[in-house]
């Protein structure tokens, strides 16, 4: 099963204000979780300042400019694990040094394939996908 695990938090958006110690074992713990075949994909989201929302309502689209705050922290980050299920994904989110450091928020979300919604359209996309690229 995939699970997108999601990093809450605005100031992880912002390396250089992390500790290179920290970042060191960030590094690490991503390593630990490719060799174990967890990981699928991992990405850094930059401030929100330097982003984008759109909404739309009644055929109406509005675009607004960071940055924005958002009530329990803005995503600043996610990775993609493979994982057995709920459970293992979350002992691998409780080996992350920021869940160590108990400074982080983190939202554990299992992600649908295209054949859960009877996507008949595209029935060989997973065959077509390009294979995940460790880092």
């Amino acid at each position: 099963m995939k699970f997108m695990v999601i990093l809450k938090g605005d100031k992880y958006c912002e390396p250089e204000l992390l500790n290179r110690s920290l970042l060191a074992e960030m590094a690490r713990y991503n390593r630990k979780l490719i060799e174990a075949g967890v990981l699928l994909a991992a990405e850094e989201l930059h401030p929100s300042a330097r982003g984008a929302r759109v909404e739309a309502s009644n055929g109406r689209r509005t675009v607004m400019h960071g940055p924005f705050a958002e009530p329990g922290g803005l995503m600043a980050g996610f990775w993609v694990f493979n994982a057995a299920s709920l459970r293992d994904a979350v002992e691998w989110v409780m080996l992350c040094p920021l869940a160590e450091r108990g400074d982080a928020k983190f939202v554990i979300r299992q992600l649908h394939d295209f054949g859960d919604f009877g996507a008949e359209e595209m029935p060989d996309f997973e065959k077509r996908r390009e294979p995940p690229v460790a880092a």
